[in-house]
């Protein structure tokens, strides 16, 4: 099917995303190889309540209801993620043609509703073939994900709208290779350089593997997170100058590392206080252009922002140069995340201020919130808290587009309740509830919101904030 959905250049994407493996389910059907999440949840007790993913929302067989309340949604885009290992069961060698079949009846059905189709192309989910092999340490999983993304292009370029290379390469590394909190559990806490610099030159082999098939903006997916300073009782007025000095590196490592190498085309300064930084500039790591592949130009910067981070000097003698600390004063979600909107302001004037003519239009591709979300007696969820945080996000953001930040579509995280990683399905960032005894979705007071909203917004021309 011809795409009729296209990157809005004057006009504005209201949205909403999942990723593949949190809703998907079906991880053994159709010649789907194994991921390492597959392999992370089924070993040991990782996960909070002990669940997998291997059925989550069954979004692999309800795909067709999905969609359904996408459209009743009024979303003008959907961003979801392709399951590498259901194109690619080993992460190489050709496509599974029941795995490209699943994504193109999808794409179909959001193109035949108007929603046009954003892709991530990987959202933490490596082949375990690939994982054996070294996983990201290994420079050969950079040169398979270009591939691998050459493929997904191949067959889906001429109808995908925005193209997101990797997702939260940050998150990616800490939570899954240095804390071993996510998949594929490692602490490769003295050498993680060799993850950081690998998933960035596949971002760029990337770049350029979709340029060959499809016309549609593509960039990489960040997470952002304000580092700010703050004292043991969790205020920025408390924080010392060495609390300070650990929020920088925060933020280089964080949020600049993963950023201006893509932009600029070079790491950032200031690395040398984090363990086994001195990789960077080992030529055997960052061989002759990669830095140039890595930087190719982009059309899109994905922002995904759900809160500050607060930030201390070390109080123990570890490896990392700076301690995380619970920001207080602040209403908190079901996580325990500051709910600061003006934080999110901030960051989209930041980025535009470090990076100036560099930085493409922006896409916010995740903001949203976690909360209880306990039915009441008639089953639906009157959740408050959600409509309040995602309001006053979009008062946010629409006050730095108003600043002049080019921004081009809010997605909110998520459509639907799902597989929430190490936190299994005790915590739901949903619009629609699922009751994961039976699968039944039930769209809760946000979703009647944000439709409402949309249309609101939609009818304005524009971000609105009423």
């Amino acid at each position: 099917m011809e795409s009729t959905a296209e990157a809005p250049r004057s006009g504005f994407w209201w949205g909403a995303a999942t990723s593949s493996y949190q809703i998907e389910g079906g991880v053994d059907e159709d010649g789907r190889g194994p991921s390492i999440w597959d392999t992370f949840t089924r070993a040991g007790d990782h996960i909070v309540d002990g669940s997998t993913g291997d059925i989550a929302c069954d979004h692999y067989h309800r795909w067709a209801d999905d969609v359904a309340l996408l459209a009743e949604l009024g979303v003008g885009a959907y961003r979801f993620s392709i399951n590498w290992p259901r194109i690619q069961p080993t992460g190489a060698g050709p496509a599974n043609p029941a795995g490209i079949a699943f994504y193109d009846r999808l794409v179909d059905a959001l193109l035949e509703r108007g929603i046009a189709p954003a892709v991530t192309l990987y959202h933490w989910e490596l082949p375990q073939a690939l994982q054996d092999a070294g996983g990201w340490s290994a420079r050969d999983t950079a040169l398979r994900f270009g591939e691998y993304a050459a493929t997904v292009a191949a067959a889906l370029g001429d109808r995908v709208a925005l193209w997101l290379t990797l997702n939260e390469m940050a998150v990616h590394t800490v939570y899954g290779h240095i804390w071993g909190m996510h998949a594929p559990g490692q602490q490769l806490v003295e050498d993680p350089f060799p993850v950081v610099h690998h998933q960035l030159l596949a971002h760029g082999l990337a770049v350029a593997a979709v340029r060959a098939h499809s016309r549609a903006p593509v960039g990489a997916a960040n997470n952002y997170s304000p580092a700010w300073a703050v004292g043991p009782d969790g205020k920025q007025d408390s924080a010392t100058d060495e609390d300070r000095q650990a929020a920088l590196l925060y933020d280089l490592f964080h949020n600049r590392l993963y950023t201006d190498p893509i932009l600029t085309g070079a790491y950032p300064a200031g690395l040398e206080p984090l363990p086994g930084s001195h990789r960077l500039t080992d030529p055997q790591l960052v061989r002759d252009g990669d830095l140039a592949t890595i930087a190719a130009p982009t059309d899109a910067l994905g922002v995904n922002y759900y809160n500050p981070t607060g930030v201390g000097a070390p109080s123990w003698p570890g490896p990392l140069p700076y301690d995380m600390r619970i920001i207080t004063g602040y209403p908190m979600t079901y996580f325990g995340w500051p709910v600061v909107p003006d934080a999110f302001r901030d960051l989209l004037l930041s980025l535009r201020e470090r990076y100036g003519d560099a930085l493409p239009p922006i896409y916010v591709t995740e903001n949203g919130c976690a909360y209880e979300d306990v039915p009441g007696a008639d089953g639906t969820v009157d959740d408050q808290d959600r409509i309040a945080f995602h309001q006053s996000h979009i008062d946010a953001l629409t006050q730095a587009i108003r600043a002049g930040v080019d921004v081009r579509g809010y997605f909110a995280w998520s459509l639907i309740d799902n597989f929430e990683w190490a936190e299994g399905y005790t915590k739901r960032f949903g619009l629609v509830h699922v009751d994961f005894a039976t699968l039944k979705r039930t769209p809760k007071a946000s979703f009647a919101w944000y439709r409402d909203h949309i249309r609101s917004a939609v009818g304005a021309g524009a971000p609105s904030t009423s």
